[in-house]
């Protein structure tokens, strides 16, 4: 999908043939399927710092764009929305991830007014309703000083954007946690613009991570590592390893550990609406890949939304957009 600004086909977080500019909404790895070395990128100077550095290449990076404006998500840092002022007279606003509550690092979001909404669905059941975060927050703050004095914490996390928020987390309690590689060189960008985060790393200051691991300490490494890295801590030390993991699909999902966080980057349900409320679109398209945007649109339209599920059919322009949405508003 392709919206139509300035002379320019713009794509949303995806790859689309006839783009010219591939607007990307921050650096995790599902939004940045359509990045090469050819298309401008229309994104923050962050996401275009974590893309090189993640991908290893530089990419043509799309300056101010007539007719476009880049806000803040409050999803992780240098996450933004798109607002569009389209060819054909109607203004559009692509959320992309996005949560009300405000971030741990990133910058809180800012809504704006617009005729069309397309939404992320993450979290499209009313059913699903996340905790306060200062309480989730603590609760983390307090399992982990607890347990230290037992043994070892290990934390499964996204390696940008949570395993950054966990060490905040740590760090407002005097806790310095050790990290592995892939993290490692992602808080290099956080640490080039300005945030503060204690941490060890064997790959930038060996002596560092050796005095870290001399006693109890905490570990953060990607979710993929959690369950081999601690059973080969546990032997390494002798020691009882705690696993951990702090997301928000720890509402709806067992993801196999001691103890799981609901500590999330996304808007649930009741915080959508309170984004759409504060958009005020004339339609709502529910955006993301399989089942949720459907059950989205569903469960908006019950509640009075013009709600749709996007479809993104190869080849579907703006102009396809907008002429359905003229037809819908």
């Amino acid at each position: 999908m392709g919206l139509a600004v300035s002379g320019h086909e713009i794509s949303l977080d995806e790859r689309d043939a006839s783009s010219t500019i591939n607007f990307v909404s921050h650096a995790h790895s599902d939004h940045t399927g359509a990045v090469n070395k050819s298309k401008p990128i229309l994104a923050s100077e962050l996401t275009l710092d974590l893309i090189e550095a993640r991908k290893g290449i530089e990419v043509k990076r799309q300056k101010e764009l007539s007719g476009t404006k880049l806000l803040p998500s409050g999803h992780i840092m240098g996450s933004k929305q798109l607002y569009a002022e389209t060819n054909n007279g109607l203004s559009v606003l692509y959320s992309g991830d996005f949560q009300m509550d405000k971030p741990i690092l990133a910058e809180k979001l800012e809504p704006i007014q617009a005729d069309i909404l397309i939404i992320d669905s993450t979290y499209p059941d009313p059913e699903v309703k996340f905790d306060e975060k200062e309480e989730v927050v603590m609760a983390m703050q307090h399992y982990v000083a607890s347990k230290l004095e037992k043994g070892i914490v290990l934390f499964g996390a996204y390696s940008l954007g949570k395993a950054q928020d966990i060490i905040k987390i740590l760090n407002d309690v005097g806790i310095s946690p050790i990290v592995d590689r892939k993290i490692s060189k992602i808080n290099s960008i956080y640490k080039k613009n300005g945030f503060n985060l204690s941490y060890s790393s064997i790959y930038e200051d060996e002596e560092d991570f050796n005095n870290a691991i001399k006693g109890n300490f905490v570990g953060i490494v990607e979710n993929s590592k959690l369950k081999e890295l601690s059973i080969s801590l546990s032997r390494a030390y002798s020691k009882r390893v705690f696993t951990a993991v702090a997301t928000g699909f720890a509402k709806t999902f067992n993801m196999g550990c001691d103890v799981q966080f609901p500590l999330s980057d996304h808007a649930d349900f009741s915080q959508s609406i309170d984004y759409i409320e504060s958009c005020r679109p004339k339609i709502i398209y529910t955006f993301g890949r399989g089942s949720n945007p459907s059950i989205f649109a569903k469960n908006l339209s019950k509640i009075g939304y013009n709600a749709h599920r996007f479809i993104n059919y190869a080849g579907i322009s703006e102009s396809a957009l907008i002429e359905k949405s003229y037809d819908n508003i």
